[in-house]
């Protein structure tokens, strides 16, 4: 099924008729699909399902495309990235054509889908802004960074799960409830993943996240854990270059407290409850996906 949302895809940007545009597009690194997984495990083969899994992956990579920039992201899975190869003016604007050409296709779908999906950019476009301005300071509250991981990753996830059970007839609850859960899961696993990775697996330095501004769950409780002089250091640390000694000394505090445990355990529990609700439905392959999602490397 994902080939054949492969050849949707390859279609849809076919048909922008821009041979400059469909070069860079049609050579976007496709990732791990999970958003079409889900639609296509969800809602099965049914062209308008494969139809919307495609969209839902254009918006996605759209959105990245977005994201590279505001991160100055020289690299993406390993490869440069698109600003880096093409500048920035025009990774925005191949964005805003995948953004485009994913809500008119929408349009062709279902009424209650194409609502459901472009709530669901709304939200993340919210995301990526919120992302933007907790990186101006060291953010200590973990509400904020679980409200910005919602709106950025686990919304475009959620509204993917209930989408694809409105198609399929089933009751879209259960379905919604999954897909935020495993969504949050899934970006609480990447900002772990960060502290914990090398640079050969990440594709990017390790610790890149604090480096660069954000302040993931993992510094959120290693600043709760810290007092007086440790934790005035941990903040002079964050948004700048990181020496190799203050990386060993960052890795040390997360391992003396724990951390690393106690972010993995919150992400493990809401795929825990999403595997639950679909051991319920029957949905024995999309408790595989939940558990690939808290077992992943990269």
């Amino acid at each position: 099924m994902l080939r054949a949302v492969e050849r949707k895809i390859e279609q849809y940007i076919k048909e922008l008729d821009d041979k400059g545009s469909e070069a860079i597009l049609c050579n976007l690194p496709g990732g791990k699909r999970v958003r079409a997984k889900l639609i296509c495990k969800i809602a099965g083969d049914h062209l308008r399902v494969i139809k919307t899994a495609a969209i839902v992956e254009m918006i996605h990579a759209a959105s990245l495309l977005h994201d590279d920039v505001i991160d100055d992201a020289k690299v993406r899975r390993k490869s440069p990235s698109i600003n880096a190869l093409y500048g920035s003016k025009r990774a925005i604007m191949l964005g805003d054509i995948l953004y485009a050409k994913g809500f008119f296709e929408l349009n062709e779908i279902d009424k209650r889908v194409s609502s459901i999906i472009s709530n669901a950019v709304v939200q993340l476009s919210l995301g990526e802004m919120n992302d933007v301005v907790l990186a101006t300071v060291m953010n200590t509250d973990r509400s904020l960074y679980m409200k910005m991981i919602y709106q950025k990753t686990a919304s475009l996830i959620e509204a993917s799960a209930h989408a694809a059970a409105l198609l399929a007839g089933k009751s879209p609850e259960p379905y919604r409830i999954y897909g935020r859960n495993i969504g949050l899961a899934f970006q609480m696993i990447d900002d772990l993943l960060d502290v914990t990775s090398d640079e050969a697996t990440l594709g990017k330095p390790a610790l890149h996240d604090f480096a660069e501004g954000k302040t993931t769950l993992p510094y959120i409780y290693l600043y709760e854990q810290l007092g007086g002089e440790q934790r005035e250091k941990l903040k002079s640390l964050h948004a700048k270059k990181l020496s190799i000694e203050e990386q060993k000394w960052i890795g040390a505090m997360m391992q003396e407290h724990g951390i690393v445990q106690r972010c993995y355990d919150e992400a493990k529990a809401l795929v825990d409850e999403a595997s639950n609700l679909m051991e319920r439905s029957g949905e024995r392959d999309l408790i595989a996906i939940a558990q690939e999602i808290i077992n992943r490397k990269f």
